[in-house]
């Protein structure tokens, strides 16, 4: 199994996760951010890096020329997390939309994925993937609106913990109509436990939950879905199998 997307660099320890991911299955972690993601990658078997700067930094400074040599890292598989947010807002919209066309043409630049971050933001958000031309993935899926623009251009859907909340129904709907080459699981750990652990941190073990949640969605067996999406991710990112 695999976790397409986890921030170890904010775990308590990363080193003990990983090794519970292990116990539980989870051989290959992508981790999130830039220069510590990298050296994250560079020391642990399994661990590739996805380097971007979220919309929350928009206001602030940020060096595309250091992205692009961290992007340069044999383990660095992605660009992102990045993207728009119009919920928190803690950045301009307008600097949100430059920084978030700005990486989306590094990332073009470097022939790498774009791993997209998006909330209250649908519209701009299709708006400016569809211009791009590269493989994209829509990172913790909560946006039943991109459905159908994911499935028009066939864009990656990587679901995390939230599609096992008891009210999520909606994206469980949303995980059984994509096609089974372009779903992707997460943790987004930290953040959002799935329902059978939550109230802990999140961390990449629990990723099953999210799994067993989505194959009884899709009315589909377990461990043959976690090695479809294994595969899907090895095809996406370019992962050594």
């Amino acid at each position: 199994m695999i976790d397409t997307h986890a921030h170890l660099d904010l775990l308590d320890d990363a080193d003990a996760a990983l090794a519970r991911a292990g116990d539980a299955g989870v051989t290959r972690v992508l981790t999130i951010g830039t220069a510590q993601a990298v050296g994250l990658a560079a020391t642990h078997e399994g661990v590739y890096a996805v380097v971007g700067v979220d919309p929350h930094a928009a206001a602030g400074p940020v060096d595309l020329d250091g992205l692009r040599e961290l992007l340069a890292h044999p383990k660095a598989v992605a660009v992102g997390e990045i993207g728009l947010d119009y919920y928190r807002d803690t950045a301009p919209r307008a600097a949100q939309q430059e920084l978030f066309a700005a990486q989306l043409d590094l990332a073009a630049e470097v022939a790498k994925p774009v791993v997209i971050h998006t909330r209250d933001a649908e519209d701009d958000t299709e708006r400016m993937l569809r211009r791009h031309d590269g493989t994209v993935v829509l990172h913790c899926f909560s946006s039943p609106r991109l459905l159908p623009a994911a499935l028009e251009h066939g864009w990656y859907v990587s679901f995390a913990g939230n599609a096992t909340f008891p009210k999520a129904v909606d994206l469980r709907l949303a995980a059984r109509e994509v096609p089974a080459d372009r779903i992707l699981a997460e943790t987004d750990s930290p953040y959002l436990a799935p329902q059978p652990v939550r109230g802990r941190p999140n961390e990449p073990a629990y990723v099953v939950h999210t799994l067993a949640a989505l194959a009884t969605a899709r009315d589909e067996d377990a461990d043959e879905l976690a090695s479809r999406i294994d595969a899907n991710a090895s095809a996406c990112f370019g992962l050594r199998t």
